[in-house]
């Protein structure tokens, strides 16, 4: 069986198992939304690279520890991940700048959870659409190209870039509007 017909929870316990193209799938499904959370959180593509790296690592060394009983294991993985990128930014905190003499505008803990599970569902969302739309929506909204930058890029022309950026998102709707259901 190919790995990219197995569950994330299938991958996790083989990866547990020290199976290394099992975790090259993971790797290959979670990387980019792992180094997305990553600059979210430190700000700085270096230092969110390393961190993402760490978080594989992490993932690798951790996966014995998942049990399928207890959850689904992209919720796991993304916790695993971002306890790895809290402590990496934890021991190589960001320089020192001066205080704003103002409340800062950081998200409190449960702000911070809502984003992190909407962020979530919206990547799981993206495994509905089909592979000639998925660049589209990766390239404009985790990498902000424009239409006219994506339609180079890919060597398309610009109106089939709307048209699949349309497409897309209307997919991406229907599939979140009824995981809320």
């Amino acid at each position: 069986m190919d790995g990219s017909e197995l569950s994330d929870g299938q991958l996790i316990e083989r990866v547990a198992d020290g199976d290394r193209p099992a975790f090259d799938e993971l790797y290959r499904r979670y990387a980019r939304p792992v180094l997305g959370l990553a600059l979210r959180r430190l700000g700085d593509r270096g230092r969110a690279e390393d961190a993402t790296q760490e978080a594989f690592v992490a993932i690798w060394r951790s996966a014995r520890t998942f049990d399928a009983v207890r959850g689904r294991g992209a919720p796991w993985l993304y916790a695993v991940a971002r306890n790895a990128i809290t402590d990496g930014y934890r021991r190589t905190p960001s320089p020192v700048s001066e205080l704003e003499d103002r409340a800062g505008n950081e998200p409190d803990p449960a702000g911070e959870a809502e984003a992190s599970w909407t962020a979530w569902r919206v990547h799981r969302a993206l495994e509905v659409l089909p592979e000639h739309e998925r660049p589209v929506i990766e390239l404009a909204y985790w990498r902000g190209f424009s239409q006219s930058e994506i339609a180079e890029r890919l060597g398309i022309p610009l109106g089939t870039v709307k048209t699949r950026t349309r497409s897309a998102l209307a997919r991406l709707a229907d599939a979140l509007e009824e995981e809320l259901r």
